[in-house]
């Protein structure tokens, strides 16, 4: 099994050149209790809206289904934490990954270099690249891969870095050499619990209701925030960091290197008047490359209208 090792050490290796702080291995076999627990879920509703989480139940669960002949999941961690904030205290908050550009194309492009060198490395090697773009269940990959714990808020946590990463995967038909999961380290704490403000999570943590999630109500919701939601919205228009912000792993969190992920010059400075009087423009410019684009103009309106009904009611 000499390749097998050494081409895993290679993955690592080139996975942290590329900018990932960390990277582990799963073997790609059905995950029998991860869909269970899918499928519980589901069955609840906390999916809320989001229909497409009930398709192609099986490749999100067995990714020999989206690369026939995978031998191997490659997990790797992203950093994004900054310790720059938004300027005004009282201006409708954005979540921290969405300062800036989308990570989607920002992280798609590392892993594409992490492809092409094992493969300029190794040979021929048939694989595909993920990152929240397809039915694959990241967190429990991640989890299985030995790069964190999931979290009693339903976060991967790494216990030297927190939980301000994006995740992404490499399904390749390569014989790696598996790592094994880590302890769960959460331990009694329940801050995220607590802290909730929409107490989408449920009391005994590690399970949670996206329908009332605050990032669920402002991202993938495209239709009028129920008003059950009335001044529990703790002031966020876009996305939500309570559960990240009081977790005690996170004070581990180191800034991130990566100049994609600075915020546009105008972001930060932006006061609450500037955001109650958002234009179509200032829109366009200050997102032109943000994640926020995918709620659109119309959408971040919405939910900044939302707040401010809050605030009066």
């Amino acid at each position: 099994m000499p390749n097998c090792f050494s081409h895993t050490h290679f993955i690592k290796e080139e996975a942290h050149r590329l900018g990932f702080s960390f990277a582990g291995i799963s073997r790609a076999e059905r995950m029998d209790e991860e869909a269970r627990r899918l499928e519980e879920w589901l069955a609840s509703g906390f999916h809320g809206k989001m229909a497409y989480m009930e398709n192609h139940f099986e490749k999100r669960v067995d990714p020999r289904e989206l690369v026939p002949g995978a031998k191997s999941v490659v997990s790797l961690m992203y950093n994004y934490f900054t310790e720059k904030k938004q300027e005004d205290p009282t201006a409708p908050k954005l979540s921290m990954y969405a300062y800036g550009e989308d990570y989607h194309h920002v992280v798609r492009d590392k892993l594409k270099a992490l492809l092409d060198a094992l493969r300029q490395q190794v040979g021929e090697v048939q694989g595909r690249c993920f990152v929240d773009s397809a039915p694959v269940l990241e967190r429990d990959w991640a989890r299985r891969s030995g790069i964190g714990w999931v979290g009693k808020n339903t976060l991967l946590i790494h216990p030297r870095a927190g939980s301000y990463f994006f995740l992404a995967e490499l399904i390749i038909d390569l014989e790696l050499e598996p790592d094994g999961p880590m302890k769960d380290y959460c331990g009694t704490c329940r801050r995220c619990i607590d802290a909730c403000p929409t107490e989408a999570i449920s009391p005994e943590g590690y399970l949670l209701d996206a329908s009332k999630c605050i990032s669920y109500l402002t991202i993938e919701l495209k239709e009028a925030i129920p008003e059950a939601f009335k001044g529990k919205m703790d002031n966020w228009m876009f996305g939500c960091d309570v559960c990240q912000d009081v977790c005690p792993w996170n004070r581990f969190s180191q800034p991130h290197s990566e100049p994609a992920f600075e915020p546009h010059p105008d972001l930060l400075a932006m006061t609450r008047r500037d955001w109650l009087e958002l234009t179509e423009e200032v829109f366009g410019r200050v997102f032109r490359r943000s994640a926020v684009r995918r709620t659109k103009y119309s959408g971040l309106k919405r939910n900044i209208s939302f707040l401010v009904e809050e605030l009066k009611s």
